[in-house]
């Protein structure tokens, strides 16, 4: 747990400025600097890779033949699904084109056709996890069904077998990440079959079939039903845990915010998040999410200037008395994964209490 970020919560603030005045000024320095512009080359060549890497692939599987060796080749798959993934992101959060409509198309085809997850699903979930990281009772993504971050999460009635993984939930929590591919297939499918809304419905639900069905289909033309089952095993699998490891360290781990706690943007979004350190190679491995405090600050930033940004709003963090938290990779899941043991054990969240008690020195 990063018990600096929730030091800085409970001290009082040095100075009386609005508080919504410091985004403004960082905005600022991010447009002068020119980082809040396109990338339209950087992008434009990875949205042509996507289909041409993609044909590649599929040739040498179906040349490969039925053989055991496929089962690397589900690996490549899981690894090529997951850096699709992280385009469609970039394009869900405006990165790539000024027009919506265009960004909208983007992640439709990527997500729905090329990795099989709906876009309208993702976006109504992540837009509010954006709103409010780590906020109980707003952020989907502390509100699971088989992992508790909080202790009202531990004690709540459930069936002997799934208390039994919670509780010891440290333990199982990377090992849970296998099922997530299937988790989010299954999430996407049901998202286009019920009543909420969800904008372009019909092109959502022939692309899902398309890729759902006609990826399985070409699996089991080309291997004998137990490689087919065991191919797409690894590959789900991994798809999850890719997936699921590049997600993670982001904000599980860092401090929880009451329901009726209120935080302006900047501690908002720089305090609940956690950069990962690292060379260009893990930029790369992450698509970008790495750099979790810049990427809530401006989620619109194209991801190749995510790097040259993160100095600069840890200068402008550290002038502004507010704890910009980066740790190593393999440190992070450390934390997580003690965290989460901790409260599945049934432990008090000591880093949720303090929020409360300094409400009137935050706000």
């Amino acid at each position: 747990m990063d018990a600096n970020a929730t030091q800085a919560l409970e001290a009082p603030r040095p100075d009386r400025k609005p508080a919504n005045s410091d985004f403004t000024d960082l905005a600022r320095i991010m447009r002068d600097e020119g980082l809040l512009r396109r990338r339209y080359g950087y992008y434009w060549t990875k949205l042509i890779a996507v289909p041409v890497i993609m044909a590649a692939a599929i040739t040498g599987f179906v040349l490969l033949g039925d053989t055991w060796w496929q089962l690397f080749t589900a690996v490549l798959f899981a690894f090529l699904f997951t850096q699709v993934a992280f385009l469609g992101h970039d394009a869900a959060h405006r990165q790539i084109f000024r027009s919506g409509r265009w960004n909208d198309w983007i992640s439709i085809v990527l997500g729905s056709l090329f990795i099989g997850m709906s876009y309208g699903w993702w976006q109504h979930k992540h837009t509010r996890h954006h709103a409010n990281p780590n906020r109980i009772g707003s952020d989907p993504d502390i509100d699971l069904p088989v992992v508790a971050f909080t202790p009202e999460q531990v004690r709540r009635p459930r069936p002997a077998i799934l208390q039994w993984l919670i509780a010891h939930q440290g333990v199982f929590f990377f090992p849970i990440l296998l099922l997530e591919g299937i988790s989010l297939h299954a999430s996407s499918v049901r998202r286009v079959f019920v009543r909420e809304h969800l904008a372009r419905r019909a092109a959502e639900a022939g692309l899902l079939a398309v890729r759902l069905l006609g990826f399985p289909v070409l699996v089991l033309l080309v291997l004998s039903p137990g490689k087919a089952a065991l191919f797409l095993a690894v590959e789900l699998g991994l798809f999850g845990v890719y997936m699921g490891m590049s997600f993670a360290p982001n904000h599980k781990g860092m401090p929880l915010v009451p329901k009726d706690l209120r935080l302006d943007f900047l501690r908002r979004q720089v305090m609940m998040s956690r950069n990962i350190r690292g060379s260009r190679a893990i930029d790369f491995l992450m698509g970008g999410l790495n750099y979790q405090i810049e990427h809530h600050l401006f989620p619109s930033m194209p991801r190749p200037h995510l790097r040259r940004a993160a100095p600069i709003i840890a200068e402008y963090c550290r002038k502004k008395g507010v704890p910009y938290v980066r740790t190593g990779l393999w440190h992070s899941y450390g934390i997580v994964l003690r965290y989460i043991n901790r409260v599945g054990l049934g432990e008090r969240d000591p880093f949720e209490c303090p929020l409360v008690a300094q409400r009137a020195a935050i706000c």
